[in-house]
């Protein structure tokens, strides 16, 4: 089973205002474990960016002028995920973002159906809990301490980790010993000699005690007619 784990940077919190994407980080994992095939990219977006999203992931002007724009990847970016499932923290941001920029370019949206939001993942799993990555990798004690800014293609590690904990975790294989001669043996030395149970009976104290005590119930059902 192959799935995308996915983030996005940004230049702010919405695309319909001309926000834009300026780093996509993807990783592959296949049946829940990482293969290595990453897609990372850092993107122009076209316009300025905002003090307030360079504090955040570092990424400033002068270092995505001479980036490509978002129509000279997307044919890159969209042959890595091809049609696999994609994982995303907060996936209704990152999905409208990309689905902004699809449009842009002239290409169809993705469905967000496409998308496993772990922060639902993790609402469900650990409800009333905060569910942001820096407090799942904590939660599963996930080294999350080279995170001093956000970064797609790290957080994208990160979230890898911290999905396959909430599908689960790790779990080693169940393997049957096989049923050679020494492991029949070690079996048979195990199996204890039957005995049969004791029998206690009550004393002529304990007897009376219990005749006593019945004596004081009230049309009990063992004697009724």
């Amino acid at each position: 089973m192959r799935e995308i784990v996915l983030d996005t940077e940004t230049t702010g919190l919405d695309p319909l205002k001309g926000d834009r994407i300026v780093e996509i980080g993807c990783v592959e994992i296949q049946n829940h474990i990482a293969t290595g095939r990453i897609f990372q990219v850092y993107l122009n977006p076209e316009r300025d960016m905002p003090s307030e999203a360079a504090m955040v992931h570092g990424l400033t002007d002068e270092f995505l002028a001479d980036k490509p724009v978002f129509a000279e990847k997307v044919d890159d970016f969209l042959a890595f995920i091809g049609d696999t499932m994609l994982v995303i923290h907060n996936a209704s941001f990152d999905m409208s973002f990309i689905n902004a920029e699809l449009t842009r370019c002239g290409y169809k949206r993705l469905p967000i159906e496409r998308a496993t939001d772990t922060v639902a993942l993790a609402r469900k799993m650990f409800p009333g809990a905060p569910a942001s990555l820096d407090a799942l990798c904590k939660r599963f004690s996930v080294d999350a301490s080279g995170r001093k800014m956000h970064g797609a293609l790290l957080d994208a590690h990160l979230l890898a980790e911290v999905y396959l904990e909430l599908r689960g975790g790790r779990q080693p294989d169940l393997a049957i010993m096989p049923a050679d001669g020494a492991a029949i043996e070690e079996i048979q030395a195990c199996i204890r000699e039957h005995r049969a149970p004791r029998t206690y009976a009550a004393s002529e104290e304990e007897s009376a005690a219990h005749e006593a005590f019945l004596s004081q119930l009230k049309s009990p059902l063992w004697k009724r007619v």
